[in-house]
């Protein structure tokens, strides 16, 4: 299939690895279009399903489930041409999912194993799986039967979380896939290319795999190594495209995290599972993936070298459709503890606005997205405060840095205060109030946002190259 093919970069944090016991999935989700609309909304639970799902993309039908779970989604705007995405979101289970850091499988295990040019495709993934899953775990399992009945036309790596694990599930040929559990006090960070290394079949508590990949791997003659059974060897790639376009994303995201580890940006060899020294928070994860290889020689908006600065493909860029942290605190009770941080703007310059999951609907602004410019969606305001910032960089960049600062500490108050004043709540109740949560921190965004980007025009008229200083009297 993928003509949408899309090129992202994945963060996975384990409940120990964070500030305060949070696990955290999270992605930017990168087209290539600088402008390909999404919405955001929240799809009701029906206990009545009936019909057929049949993707517009490349003709994959299936039967729906009779049951489904209310879900959050994030898909295409324009579903008649682009096909739904839905990408990114939790259930009503708080079960956090996000579709897919695309891989790609080598030619060799290819060979064995085609795509299935009408399998389940990105697409459809995510409709077709989060509305029915219970756990993280129970994602992968519910996935891999998936793959195994109606195969895969595309690599794709997925990540799943629970309020105890995350899991990634990384598909490489029409149907063989491997799942790893982060550990509890692990990160990873992935971009593109197969991540997950040596499996260990006897730990079934940290691995999951397809039925018969090792006969699969053995019949074929796939494995390149003498011992063991590293996924990345048997089924990923070490190409000039990693090198340049996907490897040094996952150098940056982990230098970013343990910058006392001196490695290469073109390393083949860059490990899957890291650990720091320090607890990793939401704001970490927005670094990264907000991040351009900010401070060293490969940033396209920095002062170095022109062959250096275009040398590496950034993390965040002008096509980031929507970059996403969905977090699930242990410290709060469940019902208020799932969070999804959603910026629909260029991450490196817009804001991540939390979301409470448990809610029934979204802000009309993020809801209903126009595929053209408008000044009511919050698609488009926040494309557009992207789109100032950049065009005068060196002038407008620290004052946006400052303003993303002061709307975290909103965020952050707006979080932990919503959570104290909802505690004799429950139920409806508790959902009604969280939805209304959101609508208001959607409506003080816009405020400020429209603030914020009226003073970068006003500024900006000052910085025109059509001037000139001439005697006053004149």
């Amino acid at each position: 299939m993928k003509n949408h093919l899309t090129a992202c970069t994945s963060v996975m944090v384990g409940k120990d690895a964070s500030i305060d016991g949070s696990t955290m999935i999270a992605r930017n989700d990168d087209t290539f279009l600088p402008l390909t609309p999404q919405r955001f909304f929240v799809k009701p639970a029906n206990d009545h399903q009936h019909g057929t799902w049949v993707s517009n993309q490349n003709g994959f039908k299936a039967p729906y489930p009779k049951k489904a779970q209310r879900y959050m989604l994030t898909p295409n705007a324009d579903v008649k041409h682009e096909g739904v995405f839905a990408e990114s979101g939790f259930n009503q289970k708080n079960v956090a999912m996000s579709a897919t850091e695309s891989v790609y499988g080598n030619e060799k295990a290819l060979a064995c194993d085609p795509w299935v040019k009408n399998g389940l495709a990105e697409d459809s993934l995510q409709s077709m799986v989060l509305p029915y899953i219970s756990s993280a775990k129970d994602g992968v399992k519910y996935l891999g039967k998936l793959i195994k009945k109606y195969g895969s036309p595309e690599g794709n790596g997925v990540l799943f979380g629970d309020k105890d694990e995350v899991w990634y599930m990384e598909i490489v040929t029409g149907h063989q896939w491997v799942a790893e559990r982060i550990p509890d006090d692990a990160y990873a960070v992935c971009a593109n290319e197969v991540a997950i290394q040596q499996v260990n079949f006897n730990d079934p508590d940290h691995f999951m795999w397809s039925p018969n990949i090792r006969e699969f791997v053995k019949k074929n003659h796939l494995n390149p190594d003498k011992t063991g059974f590293n996924f990345r060897h048997i089924f990923g790639t070490f190409n000039r495209q990693d090198r340049y376009y996907n490897t040094p994303r996952v150098w940056y995201g982990q230098h970013l995290l343990n910058p006392e580890i001196k490695q290469s940006p073109v390393s083949g060899d860059l490990p899957f599972i890291c650990h720091t020294t320090h607890k990793i928070s939401v704001e970490d994860i927005e670094r990264i993936l907000g991040s351009h290889y900010n401070e060293t020689p490969y940033d396209p908006l920095g002062k170095g070298p022109k062959n250096l600065k275009l040398k590496f493909r950034p993390i965040a860029m002008n096509r980031t459709q929507n970059s996403h942290v969905l977090q699930i605190r242990n410290d709060v009770p469940s019902d208020r503890s799932a969070v999804m941080w959603l910026c629909f703007g260029v991450p490196a310059f817009s804001p991540y606005v939390p979301f409470f999951a448990n809610a029934n609907d979204t802000d009309p602004s993020y809801a209903h997205t126009p595929l053209h410019l408008d000044d009511k969606s919050a698609y488009w305001m926040y494309r557009k405060l992207s789109m100032l910032v950049e065009s005068h960089y060196p002038q407008f960049s620290p004052e946006d840095a400052d303003f993303l600062i002061s709307v975290h500490q909103k965020f952050r108050e707006h979080v932990n205060g919503a959570i104290k004043d909802s505690k004799d709540l429950s139920g409806a109740k508790l959902t009604d109030y969280l939805t209304k949560q959101n609508h208001k921190i959607v409506a003080e965004m816009r405020k400020s946002t429209v603030k914020f980007c009226h003073h970068l025009m006003a500024e900006g008229l000052t910085l025109s190259k059509l001037t000139y200083d001439m005697d006053k009297n004149l």
